[in-house]
């Protein structure tokens, strides 16, 4: 069995954003060499999410009003956490939105499904964070 590890980097220009990360998943994919396996793709901050959905810019403006619901950013003192940072609302989207997905590999491919695509969600950005990929198999 065959084992590949790579760490990308992301650094957003706003507090909360949503990047198809799919192409890069798929390059790490390709430099790995391996055809049948397991991808994990997970996000190595608390405050960041690996999600499966669609690429649909409706949908992605949905989360992001949907999140706000659930988990408003303001007003800062709503939260217990928000003491030292203004970032409590960023943990619990994150804890929402998931931390990581696994994929199946077949015959060298991310076996997605037809609209499926990995992203990165921010909620706490402009500054840089990692994305695990990790790869075994065969």
């Amino acid at each position: 069995m065959k084992s590949y590890r790579k760490e990308l980097w992301f650094s957003t220009n706003k507090r909360r954003e949503f990047i198809n990360i799919t192409p890069q998943v798929q390059k790490c994919l390709a430099e790995s060499g391996i055809k049948e396996g397991l991808l994990l793709c997970n996000a190595m901050h608390i405050t960041a999410s690996v999600f499966i959905n669609d690429d649909e810019p409706g949908l992605h403006n949905d989360f992001e009003k949907w999140l706000e619901k659930l988990a408003p950013e303001k007003p800062y003192n709503l939260y217990m956490h928000n003491g030292y940072e203004d970032n409590a609302d960023a943990h619990l989207k994150r804890t929402i939105m998931g931390r990581e997905v696994v994929v199946a590999i077949t015959d060298g491919r991310l076996d997605l499904g037809t609209w499926e695509q990995i992203f990165y969600g921010e909620f706490d950005g402009m500054r840089k964070k990692r994305v695990l990929v990790k790869i075994i198999g065969e």
